[in-house]
């Protein structure tokens, strides 16, 4: 039986997954990784998943965590059983976002996290959600949290992130795709090209629904998810 492994988002840690826990099949022995909090890059952080937890693998990444399973199945094909992919990128970094991100890291380094994230949560949710205030103040709470020096590493890690389009014809594991249909953050067109690419790949829109998944909308993910876990076998 493969163990299942979550993989956080950017900034983000095992509170992500706190909608989804009791909902996991507890004989695939669920765990959060939090690799992307101890290594500088996404190869890295994926080498650290693979040596961390042993044995057969089910992934399920959400943005950068995606990005994390993604590379882990280049590295090891023959120990990922499943790829569960939510609101993630295949692409490598954009001139553009590489500017954002170096003006944020500046900012990081000066101290001002506050400044720059709290400005940008709405961008993470669909309008709805964002009037939700005590979810928005978790999500907030989880990045501050993280700290400057965590936020400053992981986009790091983000900038220089390889490009996974090429790999994924080549997987031979079931894959399921979600995405928010209004993602803000991560564009749905991202999700669509990786279900292009992955053979036989599943595609779930979220409605009504931005990018933080597993927050907004935890009863359509945990039903995604669980019937598609239970497909595995």
């Amino acid at each position: 039986m493969p163990q299942l492994v979550l993989i956080p988002g950017l900034a983000c840690d095992d509170r992500l997954w706190q909608d989804q826990w009791a909902a996991l099949p507890s004989h695939m022995a669920p765990a959060v990784s939090d690799a992307h909090m101890r290594f500088a890059t996404i190869e890295d952080m994926a080498r650290d998943v693979l040596a961390a937890h042993e044995g057969p693998l089910v992934l399920c990444g959400a943005s950068m965590g995606g990005m994390i399973a993604m590379e882990a199945a280049r590295q090891a094909p023959e120990r990922i059983q499943g790829l569960a992919l939510l609101g993630t990128n295949p692409r490598p970094e954009t001139p553009d976002m590489r500017e954002l991100r170096e003006a944020a890291i500046e900012l990081f380094q000066r101290g001002d996290v506050r400044g720059v994230i709290e400005p940008n949560v709405m961008f993470a949710f669909h309008p709805t959600q964002a009037a939700d205030t005590a979810m928005v103040a978790r999500y907030l709470r989880m990045m501050l949290d993280a700290g400057a020096q965590q936020l400053i590493n992981q986009n790091r890690a983000l900038m220089q992130r390889p490009d996974a389009r090429g790999q994924l014809p080549a997987l031979r594991c079931p894959v399921l795709v979600m995405c928010g249909d209004t993602d803000r953050l991560t564009p749905p067109e991202c999700s669509q090209e990786i279900a292009d690419l992955a053979p036989g790949a599943e595609l779930v829109w979220v409605p009504d629904c931005g990018h933080m998944l597993t927050m907004e909308k935890p009863a359509v993910v945990n039903a995604s998810l669980g019937a598609w876990l239970d497909r595995l076998g």
